[in-house]
């Protein structure tokens, strides 16, 4: 197994071809789902709409049957955000936004700290996931590429940059906030608090240029109440089989049949988790230690999240490869090991490559997607609290200029 890995390092040494193979997948499929029609592209249709819908003042979360079905749960910010791509023809707009998802991770990527074949291997790893949520449209792959921007902006200095990704992904869809922990990775802690003020009141007043104040702040408020809704059928989508709640907390009610189990038991631990390795202060300007956190980050943003859906895991399989990429070919056996179980129950099995039956019987019916991510994130956090190994990534080409702790 160990020399099957080294083999998919050997492929990674070819860039040109993992790029190829990134932006052509995805293409094909979004070109698939266009000559489905409208009921294939349904996500996008939502997403369009609250541009429409913004424009015209109506609710921006209740159901419209005769335009899609199901309904919007992003923040009234995102009118503004898919304003260029709902101006055009729906087949241009659905090419250009997955285009658009598909390169942003590309380029975030790109930027992190590692050398060329490191990140091939997040590209690789992530690919599949990758293409599970552009086929399903949505913007979980550019919502991974703002909080890994977020942690290289900081580290390059460039806070202006990341104040504006923490609260545009904030007012989108709440998972930007972890970029927020990334402040205690640079000096210039109160030039980062202005800039987040100050973005947060442009992006509070962008979406009134084409409503109206009253509209905005209502629609804030109507997020809230559709969020709370949304959270209480996640958490009982186990009556129905659905295929929400695909979580940590998820896992652990569905195998244990404790449904009634309070989410807090699981958050709680999972906080601590969380904020506990910032204690390590020394470690702060270690880049292996950077890397690593930001993985814990976007692995603990997904799988303790009870809106976790099977395109969302995008984001956690991008943390996972970016925490397994750091130590090159040099791989111990349990992450060798955890590596297969990824790809096999969190990547694989919502694909036609796994078996219909074991998906629908087992997968599904408990969570499986999310316990290979889980067990990722306990290692990582081990590995956060108590690696005493104090040297920073040795192969990790770092660009002329930057700093591990700006």
């Amino acid at each position: 197994m160990l020399k099957s890995v080294r083999n998919l390092f050997l492929f990674t040494r070819k860039p040109q071809l993992v790029s190829i193979l990134w932006f052509t997948i995805p293409c094909l499929a979004v070109i698939l789902l266009l000559v489905g029609g409208d009921s294939k592209i349904n996500n996008y249709l939502i997403f369009k709409h609250v541009f429409w819908h913004t424009i015209d003042q109506q609710h921006l979360y209740n159901y419209y049957p005769s335009q899609y079905f199901d309904k919007n749960h992003y923040g009234p910010f995102f009118s503004a955000l898919i304003a260029p791509f709902a101006l055009l023809p729906n087949v241009i707009g659905v090419l250009l936004w997955a285009l658009v998802n598909v390169a942003s991770l590309y380029f975030a990527i790109q930027r992190l700290p590692l050398s060329d074949s490191e990140k091939n291997i997040i590209r690789l790893i992530s690919m599949v996931e990758m293409l599970t949520s552009i086929q399903n449209l949505q913007f979980n792959p550019m919502l991974c590429s703002w909080i890994i921007l977020t942690y290289v902006f900081i580290r390059e200095g460039r806070l202006s940059l990341a104040a504006m990704l923490i609260v545009a992904g904030t007012f989108v869809k709440l998972y930007g906030v972890v970029g927020l922990l990334f402040i205690l990775f640079t000096k210039s802690r109160v030039r980062l608090l202005i800039y987040l003020f100050v973005w947060g009141i442009l992006f509070l007043c962008l979406p009134m240029l084409i409503s109206s104040p009253a509209f905005v702040f209502q629609s804030y408020l109507d997020w809230y109440h559709v969020l709370v809704e949304k959270n209480l059928e996640n958490v009982t989508s186990y009556q129905n089989l659905g295929m929400t709640d695909i979580s940590a907390m998820g896992f652990v009610k569905r195998v244990s049949g404790m449904y009634d189990l309070a989410n807090v038991y699981f958050l709680v631990p999972a906080a601590v988790g969380t904020l506990l390795p910032l204690c390590r202060i020394s470690k702060w300007s270690e880049l292996e230690f950077q890397l690593s956190y930001l993985a814990q980050l976007l692995i603990g943003v997904v799988i303790f999240s009870t809106s976790a859906e099977s395109p969302t895991y995008v984001i956690a399989v991008v943390g996972f490869a970016i925490w397994y990429a750091i130590r090159g070919e040099q791989q111990n056996k349990a992450r060798v090991y955890l590596l297969f179980f990824v790809l096999l129950l969190t990547v694989f099995s919502p694909t036609d490559l796994f078996p219909s039956y074991l998906r629908k019987e087992y997968v599904v019916r408990y969570s499986l997607k999310a316990l290979p991510c889980f067990i990722a994130w306990l290692m990582i956090t081990h590995q956060l609290l108590f690696s005493t190994n104090g040297k920073t990534i040795a192969h990790a080409k770092d660009t002329p200029g930057h700093s591990a702790c700006t």
